[in-house]
């Protein structure tokens, strides 16, 4: 399911001092990117304002992964709404943001609406599920060639 984000909405519920902070759209950008490859989904997600000079835009301009700014004399809403209109099959479209507008929106056309607190949970849950997979992957690793040399000598000195 494709997911819509209001950037700076979420960005604001995340992180509450995220907008002073350089560093906190580029993150929420690397965490988002996660989030995509993880659940193999398409994610646009919209900021307000300029291009920031630190999201290289061309990095972020693929088939499944999108970071969008609204025109000169538009704003992300407006951007949002755009999308919301374009899309064929909104009843598998994710619109997440807190706006209200946005949310009833996004509803009224058939769209599914998240809020910034049930994604922040899904993203958690996610993070967990990577974590969790990274873990089991360890624990299930082939032995190394020393480990397989060693364990060689140590049946090699018995059987003598």
């Amino acid at each position: 399911m494709p997911y819509l984000i209001d950037g700076n909405n979420f960005l604001g519920f995340i992180t509450p001092s995220g907008f002073k902070d350089q560093r906190a759209k580029h993150d929420l950008v690397l965490r988002l990117r996660v989030f995509q490859k993880l659940k193999g989904t398409k994610v646009i997600l919209v900021f307000d304002g300029h291009p920031d000079p630190n999201l290289p835009l061309k990095t972020y301009r693929e088939k499944k992964f999108l970071v969008l700014y609204p025109a000169p004399d538009q704003n992300a809403d407006q951007l949002i709404k755009e999308i919301i209109l374009k899309q064929t099959d909104l009843r598998r479209f994710i619109v997440v943001s807190s706006d209200r507008e946005i949310k009833n929106f996004a509803q009224a056309k058939g769209a599914k609406a998240l809020n910034c607190e049930e994604f922040s949970r899904q993203l958690r849950k996610s993070w967990k599920e990577i974590k969790k997979a990274r873990e089991e992957e360890k624990s299930m690793s082939p032995p190394s060639p020393l480990e397989v040399d060693q364990w060689l000598e140590i049946f090699k000195g018995k059987n003598d």
